[in-house]
Protein backbone atom coordinates (compact mmCIF):
# COMPACT_ATOMS: atom_id res chain seq x y z
CA UNK A 1 0.00 0.00 0.00
CA UNK A 2 1.26 3.39 -1.12
CA UNK A 3 1.59 6.03 1.76
CA UNK A 4 1.65 9.34 1.23
CA UNK A 5 4.28 12.14 3.05
CA UNK A 6 3.99 15.50 4.32
CA UNK A 7 6.50 18.17 4.16
CA UNK A 8 7.83 19.32 7.77
CA UNK A 9 6.81 22.96 7.84
CA UNK A 10 10.14 23.77 10.00
CA UNK A 11 12.85 21.95 7.70
CA UNK A 12 11.04 20.61 4.76
CA UNK A 13 12.37 17.31 4.87
CA UNK A 14 9.19 14.24 4.06
CA UNK A 15 8.24 12.44 6.88
CA UNK A 16 5.02 10.50 7.56
CA UNK A 17 1.58 11.95 7.53
CA UNK A 18 0.98 10.29 11.15
CA UNK A 19 4.18 11.18 12.78
CA UNK A 20 4.15 13.47 15.82
CA UNK A 21 7.81 14.48 15.84
CA UNK A 22 10.21 15.30 12.66
CA UNK A 23 13.06 12.60 13.22
CA UNK A 24 15.07 15.71 10.87
CA UNK A 25 14.97 18.20 12.77
CA UNK A 26 13.55 17.02 16.42
CA UNK A 27 10.30 19.59 15.80
CA UNK A 28 7.44 18.41 17.88
CA UNK A 29 4.69 19.86 15.31
CA UNK A 30 5.81 19.16 11.75
CA UNK A 31 2.76 20.28 10.35
CA UNK A 32 1.50 23.05 11.89
CA UNK A 33 1.71 25.55 14.92
CA UNK A 34 -0.54 24.91 18.41
CA UNK A 35 -0.76 26.82 21.19
CA UNK A 36 1.63 25.95 24.15
CA UNK A 37 -1.55 27.24 26.14
CA UNK A 38 -4.46 25.10 24.73
CA UNK A 39 -3.36 23.43 21.67
CA UNK A 40 -5.48 24.88 19.14
CA UNK A 41 -4.07 25.39 16.20
CA UNK A 42 -2.16 28.61 15.25
CA UNK A 43 -0.71 30.37 12.21
CA UNK A 44 2.37 32.75 12.77
CA UNK A 45 0.18 35.35 11.52
CA UNK A 46 -2.04 35.83 14.22
CA UNK A 47 -1.99 38.06 16.94
CA UNK A 48 -4.14 36.10 19.34
CA UNK A 49 -4.78 32.14 19.69
CA UNK A 50 -8.34 31.84 18.79
CA UNK A 51 -9.11 29.18 21.05
CA UNK A 52 -7.84 30.60 24.44
CA UNK A 53 -7.14 34.18 23.48
CA UNK A 54 -3.34 34.36 24.22
CA UNK A 55 -1.27 36.54 23.14
CA UNK A 56 1.12 34.56 20.15
CA UNK A 57 3.81 37.14 19.87
CA UNK A 58 6.07 37.48 23.55
CA UNK A 59 8.82 38.77 24.45
CA UNK A 60 12.05 36.50 24.45
CA UNK A 61 13.29 35.58 28.06
CA UNK A 62 16.84 35.32 26.76
CA UNK A 63 17.15 38.31 23.84
CA UNK A 64 14.18 40.66 25.10
CA UNK A 65 12.87 40.61 21.11
CA UNK A 66 9.44 40.28 20.36
CA UNK A 67 9.59 36.41 19.30
CA UNK A 68 6.24 33.69 18.13
CA UNK A 69 5.04 31.46 21.01
CA UNK A 70 6.86 28.33 19.09
CA UNK A 71 9.81 26.20 20.40
CA UNK A 72 12.48 28.69 19.72
CA UNK A 73 13.55 32.23 19.57
CA UNK A 74 13.12 33.99 16.39
CA UNK A 75 15.50 36.44 17.17
CA UNK A 76 18.06 34.23 19.32
CA UNK A 77 17.86 30.80 18.04
CA UNK A 78 17.13 29.82 22.10
CA UNK A 79 14.78 27.31 23.26
CA UNK A 80 11.09 28.27 24.72
CA UNK A 81 10.34 25.28 26.30
CA UNK A 82 11.09 23.87 29.67
CA UNK A 83 11.07 19.95 30.82
CA UNK A 84 8.06 19.58 33.01
CA UNK A 85 9.27 18.31 36.57
CA UNK A 86 6.99 15.25 36.98
CA UNK A 87 9.33 12.44 36.83
CA UNK A 88 6.48 10.46 35.27
CA UNK A 89 6.31 13.15 32.55
CA UNK A 90 8.93 15.29 31.79
CA UNK A 91 7.42 16.36 28.58
CA UNK A 92 8.58 20.04 27.55
CA UNK A 93 6.56 22.76 27.82
CA UNK A 94 6.60 26.28 27.05
CA UNK A 95 8.33 28.44 29.41
CA UNK A 96 5.21 30.43 30.32
CA UNK A 97 2.82 27.62 30.92
CA UNK A 98 1.69 26.99 34.65
CA UNK A 99 0.40 23.69 34.32
CA UNK A 100 1.97 20.78 32.02
CA UNK A 101 -0.54 20.29 29.22
CA UNK A 102 0.57 16.24 29.38
CA UNK A 103 0.05 15.72 32.51
CA UNK A 104 -1.92 18.79 34.15
CA UNK A 105 1.17 18.84 37.05
CA UNK A 106 1.96 22.28 38.21
CA UNK A 107 5.30 23.48 36.39
CA UNK A 108 7.76 24.41 38.97
CA UNK A 109 9.98 27.72 38.53
CA UNK A 110 12.84 26.59 36.48
CA UNK A 111 15.95 29.16 36.97
CA UNK A 112 19.34 29.13 35.43
CA UNK A 113 21.69 31.66 36.30
CA UNK A 114 18.88 33.44 38.66
CA UNK A 115 16.82 33.99 35.03
CA UNK A 116 13.61 31.18 34.78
Amino acid sequence: MATYKQQCIHCGAFIERDSRFCPTCGSRSPFGYTCPTCRSPIQKEHRICSGCGRPLRIPCPHCGGMTFVGARCDHCGNSLLVQCSNPRCGELQFFQNQKCTACGKKIKLQTEGGRR
